[in-house]
């Protein structure tokens, strides 16, 4: 199966306005910034986005905010982004928040197949609202379904062209449990290398996830918040 395409234009073909999209990265370390700058300019809309965060007001998910691409974010941490707050605030866009584990291992679990599990997480607050809630060893539990996407965007340091994706550092975050989740999953990564290169120990997504692959240039890899003395 020939996996790479050749920009991030070539990746989002098929991605049409309203779908849900999966987006890993966590705050602006290891977002898909290619894909979503592509996004931004295709014009699809009525999108759904999951994602630990919303980027910041002019880039990351900032951009297609700014767009009003997104009628719908499911997300843990959004305390970076102006216009999301704004647009939260004053009901333009729909805004699922979901505690950080929950969302993490509600990616996971539409990746392995599992349909729902319960979580202490959210008992008794808001997110546990309407909720199936079961006990175990005495504590409450309320149920959360997976989730799961049309599309899964993920970045990657390496990759080779069978899709097999090594992450650097704390972009090892939301991308793995996020590759695995979606009916079609596209990598961006800095490097691309033949299959066989990459130390099969060190692998942390498995080729078999990844349906796209690209090479992508000149990263900004922005930092979201610099403190200097």
């Amino acid at each position: 199966m020939q996996k790479t395409v050749s920009d991030a234009r070539a990746a989002i073909e098929g991605i049409k306005d309203g779908m849900t999209l999966m987006l890993g990265g966590f705050g602006l370390c290891g977002i898909p910034e290619k894909t979503i700058a592509a996004l931004a300019e295709s014009g699809i809309t009525d999108l759904t986005c999951i994602s630990n965060n919303a980027g910041v007001d002019d880039f990351g998910l900032g951009l297609l905010l700014q767009s009003r691409q997104i009628r719908k974010m499911i997300a843990s941490y959004v305390g970076e982004n102006a216009e999301f707050e704004r647009q939260m605030l004053s009901g333009d866009l729909e805004v699922d928040l979901i505690p950080q584990g929950s969302l993490a291992e509600r990616c996971r679990a539409g990746g392995a197949g599992i349909p729902a599990f319960f979580t202490p997480a959210g008992y008794g607050t808001e997110v546990g609202e309407g909720k199936e809630v079961r006990e175990f060893n005495g504590k409450p539990h309320i149920l959360e379904m997976a989730l799961t996407a049309d599309f899964a965007i993920v970045k990657a340091w390496k990759g080779d062209r069978d899709g097999n994706l090594i992450y650097k550092g704390t972009a090892r975050n939301f991308n793995p449990v996020m590759a695995m989740a979606g009916t079609i999953t596209i990598a961006e990564v800095e490097e691309l290398v033949e299959p066989g290169e990459l130390d099969p120990n060190q692998i942390h997504t498995p080729g078999v996830f990844v349906q796209r692959i690209f090479e992508g240039k000149n990263y900004e890899k922005r930092i979201e918040q610099r403190t200097t003395r």
